[in-house]
């Protein structure tokens, strides 16, 4: 299933409430979430440059720079600039309400 980039843009936070066993769901950060103690997301931006939101230690999202494309039409790659991580997320449905990956498998 070929997933358009356009579909992915904006800024996102996973909403872990509504995870399955197999699967993580991101949603707007515009929305409403519950209260957690920071939440992780990306921020997709057109020009291919996002930024990785995690939680910092006060719980204020910090923010890890980097570039993103779509791969083999259903493969979210993100990469940091100094190139020292890369990860790949299957997508699994993309609406503009909500990204759904697969979860990474564990060995």
């Amino acid at each position: 299933m070929a997933i358009p980039p356009e579909l992915l843009l904006g800024r996102w936070l996973h909403a872990h409430e509504e995870d399955t066993q197999d699967e993580m769901v991101f949603r707007p950060a515009a929305g409403k979430f519950p209260p957690a103690r920071g939440r992780r997301g990306l921020d997709l931006k057109p020009d291919g440059s996002y930024a990785e939101l995690r939680p910092g230690r006060d719980d204020r999202p910090e923010e890890r720079a980097g570039r993103w494309t779509v791969e083999a039409d259903d493969w979210l790659v993100v990469e940091t600039e100094s190139g020292a991580s890369r990860r790949a997320m299957r997508i699994v449905a993309a609406d503009g309400d909500a990204i759904v990956v697969r979860k990474p498998e564990r060995e």
